[in-house]
């Protein structure tokens, strides 16, 4: 019996593993964590994360071939396959700070592999790693290594959460890199012998190690970058009078270009686009490429000033203060059918909001108070460690209050924003937000869920990004 091993137990390492169980019956496969919390999650009947489709999963094979345990020695040592999957966080220090990737957890994820292997193993990058992680992991590996032989493969993630499991499924391309070498080719057989249980062979693409690592980055600083390009035409289609939405209907009408990732919005937010981007940058930079580096840079910035410019819309349509006025945040993770926060562009337009002394009611279906508060107070680049090693929030933000309902957000507040495009925000009753809401009552749709018009009839003024502008925001500056 094949038996594989995943190191980290998160967003990447639970549904992909959940999924390689459902589809290998005949293989066995164990999850660690050296978070207990988070093992202890995984075990019970209120799983850690939130994903649609993820609960039966984990259900139908945990305690089968399927099991979560904090025993991370002796299921690396008995694995034939581990795959790692552990926090590359962007550096906050020393060289490189602000851009490069952090890999001291893949390194004592390696150094330990090493120690406590006693057969020759095959190690899988599953985190998103900077191009040549792989060499360096090597290095490690065969110094360290016992008379042991290990192959590193890269096998990048390209799931999109909320719908991660429907992309494990039946994904676009499962991407594994390997060495030239006929041992390389060897190992890359072994992990597509696993994938082939049901992706169709001619969705398994197999490249060298350094161009499946390079693909990765280059994948999400395309989608960041076609955002990014959505997100500037909203600001001139608000300067001009156009439709964004119409806009990106007729462009995505293209079959070159394509409808996917046109939705214009209050910015992208998520695990890996800006630490990716930020990860290519860097790596550009070092090749002698300062040039390419600046043109990655301009994607980051584009977002950084869409976020910007909302909290803009919103403080001066408002009278050009926000100070102790209640507004309403409907949405708080980074898209929709996730509980995930990290770099959710929430945090900035919260923050920005703080920073003019509003009053914040925020109402989120899937994420808790306790997220909301330590996403608030963080640093940036914190939340990419592991949670153990995070601070602990030992101030809560007392501006902010985290209610359970959006109706009870929105009550008496001036202003309402939407920043995540959760259905439900669809088919609220707003004649009831505005009859409990201070007049005037402002809606500032950072996803375009709304319907404009129907919302000026009952009273509201509208904001909705990229489109014509309502009378009341026209001779109003978009930006400080």
């Amino acid at each position: 019996m094949v038996k594989i091993c995943c190191i980290g137990a998160g967003y990447v390492g639970g549904p992909t593993m959940a999924v390689i169980a459902l589809k290998c019956p005949s293989v066995e496969v164990a999850v660690v964590d050296i978070s207990v919390t988070r093992i202890q999650a995984w075990n019970s009947d209120q799983l850690p994360i939130y994903e649609p489709g993820l609960d039966a999963v984990v259900k139908q094979c945990r305690g089968k071939n399927l099991f979560f345990s904090t025993d991370v020695e002796k299921h690396v040592s008995e694995a034939d396959i581990v795959f790692v999957s552990v926090n590359t966080p962007t550096k906050t220090r020393g060289l490189g700070a602000g851009k490069a990737a952090d890999l001291t957890y893949w390194e004592s994820a390696a150094r330990m592999i090493a120690d406590v292997s006693k057969s020759d193993k095959i190690v899988v990058e599953k985190s998103t790693v900077p191009v040549k992680t792989a060499e360096a992991i090597e290095k490690i590996l065969t110094h360290n290594s016992k008379g042991i032989k290990f192959q590193i493969l890269s096998n990048p993630e390209f799931l999109a959460e909320g719908t991660a499991i429907e992309d494990l499924f039946t994904p676009d391309r499962v991407l594994i890199g390997g060495r030239e070498t006929p041992e390389g080719q060897k190992a890359i057989q072994a992990l597509k012998d696993v994938y082939s249980h049901w992706v169709p062979e001619d969705r398994i693409l197999t490249t060298n190690l350094w161009s499946a690592e390079l693909s990765k980055l280059a994948a999400n600083a395309f989608l960041a970058q076609r955002i990014s390009s959505v997100n500037a035409m909203s600001s001139l289609c608000e300067a001009t009078g156009a439709d964004v939405t119409q806009v990106s209907y007729a462009v995505g009408k293209d079959s070159r270009i394509g409808p996917k990732f046109l939705n214009a919005s209050v910015g992208f937010g998520g695990s890996c686009f800006q630490k990716d981007i930020l990860n290519l940058v860097y790596i550009c930079e070092c090749n002698g490429l300062p040039e390419v580096a600046e043109y990655w840079k301009q994607v980051i910035k584009i977002n950084d000033y869409q976020k910007a410019r909302f909290v803009n819309r919103v403080v001066s349509s408002m009278f050009n203060t926000v100070s102790n006025k209640k507004v309403a945040i409907l949405g708080f993770a980074f898209k929709k059918d996730t509980g995930d926060t990290r770099e959710t562009p929430a945090i900035d337009v919260c923050k920005g909001l703080l920073g003019d002394k509003a009053k914040l009611s925020i109402y989120d279906p899937q994420v808790t108070e306790d997220q909301i508060q330590r996403d608030l107070t963080m640093n940036k680049f914190d939340w990419d460690h592991p949670v153990h090693l995070q601070p602990m929030s030992p101030t809560t933000v007392k501006q902010v209050s985290v209610v359970w309902d959006a109706y009870d957000a929105v009550k008496d507040a001036h202003g309402l924003c939407i920043l995540t495009e959760w259905d439900e925000f669809k088919t609220l009753d707003y004649q009831r937000i505005y009859d409990n809401m201070q007049k005037p009552a402002f809606v500032f749709d950072g996803r375009n869920v709304v319907n404009v018009d129907k919302l000026r009839e009952i009273g509201f003024i509208v904001y909705s990004i990229g489109k014509p502008l309502d009378p009341w925001l026209k001779d109003l500056p978009a930006v400080a």
